[in-house]
């Protein structure tokens, strides 16, 4: 394809619900065709779904959707929608995810698909029936540093892994005065800071890693009660949170990992006060090791033995020999942003969605990070380890058969 409007083939975008989310996914569609013109992808904004009027009126008025409804089926129904965008509240992932695969729409949803593993099965089974493309929102495999990261650990570089640290704290929720929203509702948001930040930090262990074959976990609530939503009944009352606020896990690699043998501490907490979005991790090898930080997300620190035995750490700020990044910034020390993430995702996904290679994150990656939750919640209240299965379709980095890697 050469890119020129005349080639590009138009793609019907749907959109369910129009939060902050929604809007970074139509911003990221809209952002495609300038930042991978040779793809001859045009995405079109088509139909909008929200509850809210505020949310329709912004989808028609600024995002440009060319039609809006409070009803998310009729996003789907839609014959001039090809692809969907599912941004709903957490509690309503399942259910709709499972209504597009029915309907043969392609989507792109965020996480948790589920609220535990078995409802994220349920849409896992719905996709492989219909045989439709999946995009997964896990934002932090898609840097250019953890691209690099993840070259250099196939590599080789950092040697025989040994062992992973990885910890993804926010404090975004530390105020105990903020309202009791549906995020601290077992029934809506399922899991607390597991299903949220410790979701994200498993897919990227897979990601650069391989699968997790078993893990002991603890987890813990620390602000038990938080007000009534203003506005509601519930205003002026203290009510309980139903979820975990801490979670940490300790986690055995599987034996087709490429960190097989490895060993890993995971921790992950939404109510730390100081960290914003401090969400890093530490691999470490027999020949060298490397860190990263989102807060950070342009640099990578790297240290390889060198041939007279030397080793220390060199910051890496990512340019243009890191995949993606010459796509967004023309050199190294103009960052990329967060926005620029979601552009890469949409990509990856689109290209699967029209027949490309699936690279991507998809909903057997979903289920294979929800299994790890799961497995974590039941280990907490048995305080033994839990062994899991691995996820077929999965794009975990798994050893190469022949080589040893």
């Amino acid at each position: 394809m050469t890119g020129s409007p005349a080639d590009s083939r138009s793609i019907g975008v749907g959109l369910i619900s129009v939060g902050w989310m929604g809007r970074l996914h139509s911003r990221a569609y809209r952002n495609l065709p300038v930042v991978y013109p040779e793809l001859g992808l045009a995405p079109r904004p088509v139909h909008a779904a929200d509850t809210a009027e505020a949310g329709r009126d912004y989808a028609r008025a600024v995002l440009g959707y060319e039609k809006v409804t409070s009803e998310y089926q009729d996003v789907i129904d839609d014959p001039e929608v090809e692809v969907v965008s599912i941004c709903a509240p957490n509690f309503l992932h399942a259910e709709i995810g499972v209504a597009a695969a029915k309907a043969g729409k392609p989507f792109w949803i965020e996480k948790p698909v589920g609220r535990s593993a078995a409802d994220t099965a349920r849409v896992r089974d719905a996709v492989i029936e219909a045989g439709v493309a999946t995009g997964i929102g896990f934002n932090y495999r898609q840097p250019p540093a953890i691209a690099y990261a993840r070259d250099l650990i196939l590599a080789g570089r950092l040697g025989t892994i040994t062992n992973v640290r990885g910890r993804f704290f926010g404090g975004f929720n530390a105020d105990p005065n903020a309202p009791r929203a549906w995020r601290f509702v077992r029934e809506l948001g399922g899991t607390g800071v597991l299903g949220d930040l410790m979701g994200h930090l498993v897919d990227l262990v897979h990601y650069l890693l391989g699968p997790i074959g078993s893990v002991t976990a603890t987890t813990g609530t620390y602000i038990n009660e938080r007000p009534g939503l203003p506005g509601t009944p519930d205003e002026g009352r203290r009510l309980p949170v139903e979820n975990e606020d801490f979670a940490n896990m300790l986690v055995r690699f599987d034996d087709t990992a490429f960190a097989a043998g490895a060993l890993g501490s995971l921790d992950a907490s939404w109510i730390a006060v100081g960290p914003k979005a401090e969400y890093a991790i530490e691999i470490f090898g027999t020949e060298g090791s490397l860190r990263w930080d989102f807060e950070h997300l342009n640099e990578l620190e790297l240290a390889i033995r060198e041939a007279d035995g030397t080793v220390g750490y060199r910051r890496m700020l990512a340019d243009r020999t890191f995949p993606e990044f010459e796509r967004f910034q023309p050199s190294g020390g103009t960052p990329m942003g967060y926005d620029d993430l979601k552009t890469i995702e949409a990509k990856k996904f689109l290209v699967a969605a029209t027949g490309g290679p699936a690279t991507g994150s998809n909903i057997h990656d979903a289920l294979a990070s929800a299994q790890v939750l799961t497995a974590a919640e039941e280990s907490a209240q048995s305080g033994r380890w839990v062994d899991l299965p691995v996820v077929a379709g999965n794009t975990a980095n798994v050893r190469t058969e022949g080589t040893g890697r």
